[in-house]
C-alpha cells in the first residue's frame, strides 16, 4: 500500500507493462488539441447552465468515460439528459430521459459550426439553453460563434489522447482512494483542459488573487476557498503532456521538497511539480512511476501545511479481508489495484 507517513514511497507495483500508454507528442496535435479544448468548453458550459451549484465548480466538469468524455446526468425540467464525446466513433452524443437523442459528427470543422450544431440539436430536443458563449482561461478569447480559426480534428490523435485520459483517470482514482477527508472526484476541468483531483485539509484558504486570462477573479476565489493539494494530468508541460501537483496556499519549503521519481521537477513559473508523460510511458512500471509522484508531492504539501494526516488518510483495503462478525456481508474479494 501507499504509506501514510514519511517520505519513503511504498506504492503498489503495476503490471510492469508499457501497454496502454500511447505516444502522442503535443506538437503533433496542437491544432486538434486547441479545437477540442474549445469544444469541451461549449459542452461544459451547457452542463453549467442546467446543473445546480456545487462547491469549487464541481457542477461544471466533465468526466472520463470508456469512450471519451461525458457530462454525466444533467437535470432538465422534470427529466434529464447527458452529453458524451465518443472519441472512438467521433461523435458527440446527446441522450435524454424520454428516449430521444441526437448526435453531432466530430471532424475538421470550425468552433463556430460545432457551437451552432450543438445548440441546434438541444433546441430540437426541447432543451432550451443559454450559455456565455465566450471561452475562459484562453487568450485571445474568440466568441464561439465567431471562431473560424480553430478547425482541426485528427481522429487518431484524439483516440490516443482518450487513451492517455483513461490511464490518468485510472491511477488518480487509485490515489484518491487513500484519502478519507474531503476529496473531489477525478474530473476534467474544461477551462484549463486538465484532468484533476483535489484533496482538502478542511481549513479555509486565503482569498485566491485570480489573474487567470478571461476568468473572473471571483471564479478562482470560489475554486480555491479552502486549503488544497491538487494533482492531475494536462496535455501540456512536456513533450507529450505531464502529470502535475501543486498546493494552495503553497506551504513554505514546498518548492524545494524531495519528491519522486527523479524525472519530476518543480516549475517555478507554473508554481507546481511536473512529471513528463513521456517519462512515465518509458518507465519499466508506469503505474508505480505515477503513484510515487502523486504520493510524494502530496506528502510535501501535507507535511509543509501541517495537515492532520492521521485523520485524513485511510487504507482502501480496509474491507478486503476475510469476513468476521463485524464485517459480514461487507467482504469484497479481489484486488483494489493492478497487481
Amino acid at each position: 500500500m501507499i504509506r501514510k507517513r514519511g517520505s519513503v514511497m511504498d506504492v503498489p507495483a503495476g503490471t510492469g507493462s508499457r501497454g496502454g500508454w500511447p505516444e502522442l507528442r503535443v506538437q503533433d496535435w496542437s491544432g486538434t488539441r486547441d479545437t477540442l479544448h474549445l469544444w469541451t468548453q461549449i459542452v461544459g458550459k451547457i452542463r453549467m447552465a442546467h446543473a445546480p451549484m456545487l462547491n469549487h465548480w464541481w457542477h461544471v466538469t466533465l468526466y472520463v468515460s470508456p469512450r471519451g468524455l461525458t457530462t454525466s446526468t444533467i437535470p432538465y425540467s422534470n427529466g434529464a439528459f447527458d452529453m458524451e464525446f465518443d472519441f472512438h466513433e467521433h461523435v458527440l452524443r446527446i441522450r435524454t430521459s424520454n428516449g430521444s437523442g441526437a448526435s453531432i459528427r466530430l471532424g475538421p470543422k470550425p468552433v463556430a459550426e460545432f457551437h451552432a450544431e450543438t445548440l441546434d440539436a438541444l433546441d430540437r430536443l426541447g432543451i432550451a439553453t443559454v450559455i456565455r458563449a465566450v471561452p475562459n482561461e484562453v487568450d485571445p478569447a474568440i466568441p464561439f460563434a465567431e471562431d473560424y480559426l480553430h478547425a482541426s480534428y485528427d481522429e487518431e490523435a484524439v483516440r490516443l489522447y482518450s487513451a492517455q485520459l483513461i490511464q490518468a483517470d485510472r491511477l488518480i482514482n487509485v490515489f484518491r482512494s487513500f484519502f478519507r477527508g474531503k476529496v473531489s472526484p477525478v474530473q476534467f476541468f474544461w477551462g484549463g483542459m486538465d484532468l484533476a483531483c483535489a484533496r482538502f485539509s478542511g481549513r479555509p484558504a486565503p482569498r485566491h488573487p485570480g489573474g487567470i486570462p478571461n476568468c473572473a477573479d471571483w471564479v478562482m476565489a470560489e475554486g480555491y476557498s479552502h486549503e488544497v493539494s491538487s494533482c492531475g494530468f494536462w496535455p501540456g508541460g512536456g513533450d507529450e503532456g505531464a502529470f502535475y501537483s501543486y498546493a494552495y496556499p503553497e506551504p513554505e519549503g514546498f518548492a524545494g521538497s524531495t519528491v519522486e521519481p527523479s524525472d519530476a521537477a518543480y516549475g517555478p513559473n507554473l508554481g507546481l511539480y511536473l512529471l513528463p508523460y513521456e517519462a512515465v510511458r518509458r518507465a519499466a512500471d508506469p503505474d508505480r512511476h505515477v503513484l510515487r509522484f502523486l504520493q510524494s508531492t502530496y506528502i510535501a504539501a501535507a507535511e509543509g501545511g501541517r495537515w492532520d494526516r492521521e485523520a485524513l488518510e485511510t487504507d482502501p483495503d480496509r474491507l478486503r479481508h476475510p469476513p468476521d462478525q463485524d464485517r459480514g456481508d461487507l467482504f469484497l474479494p479481489g484486488p483494489v489495484r493492478p497487481a
